[in-house]
């Protein structure tokens, strides 16, 4: 993974950040997005990258960012931003710490609440009611909050907290989503009652747009 937005913060690809950062931003006036859950069909299509760097880009607009590794199964993030895996969100959640465990990143204005020890039960963990309160919490501290979740075909995690924020973005990789895992995938969680926001398209062609957004 590599945060490009930091380390070639004017190349296309930054840009591309800048501009999915602003289409959620602009997603809805009424009711803007405060929480937002970023996952992707199948593994290893990107999505951590994804959430790191859009992260990035908020923060850099003077918005108040924490990212939350709710992958529980293969954290990633910590590392990403050189800090520790724990304590974490899933200390906080067995009781463990009274207050979250939150890290300051290197970029101004974005902090972490890395994964904590993996758990034998994710998806549960996810669905719990201490989840809801964690959520409240940090929508009441920050100005945005991502989750980063495990794919959806793979578990039903993504499903499980989906329901629990204002939306979802679905990453799809160009040359090497299959379709018919981004179909199902979006099926997957609408059919649990999931608001999918849109999506963002990675690895495309030097003439697209990463970060091509639709509603």
């Amino acid at each position: 993974m590599n945060l490009i937005t930091l380390t070639d913060p004017r190349s296309p690809v930054s840009e591309a950040y800048r501009t999915l950062r602003t289409n959620l931003s602009f997603y809805s006036l009424d009711s803007p997005i405060r929480s937002l859950v970023v996952t992707s069909a199948a593994v290893d299509e990107g999505k951590s990258s994804v959430i790191a760097n859009l992260a990035v880009t908020m923060a850099q607009s003077d918005r108040r960012t924490v990212l939350v590794d709710c992958d529980l199964r293969r954290p990633s993030l910590h590392d990403l931003f050189e800090l520790e895996s724990e304590p974490g969100l899933t200390n906080h959640i067995l009781g463990e710490l009274d207050e979250i465990p939150l890290q300051q990143t290197s970029v101004g204005n974005l902090w972490l609440l890395s994964s904590g020890p993996k758990p034998p039960n994710p998806a549960d963990m996810l669905g719990s009611k201490r989840i809801d309160e964690i959520i409240e919490a940090l929508v009441e501290q920050f100005d945005i909050v991502l989750f980063n979740t495990p794919p959806v075909i793979a578990v039903t995690d993504a499903a499980v907290l989906g329901v629990k924020v204002d939306g979802v973005l679905l990453v799809i990789t160009a040359g090497k989503t299959r379709r018919e895992h981004a179909e199902r995938a979006k099926e997957l969680l609408e059919k649990a009652s999931v608001r999918v926001i849109g999506a963002a398209l990675t690895n495309a062609p030097r003439d697209s747009r990463l970060g091509s957004y639709y509603g």
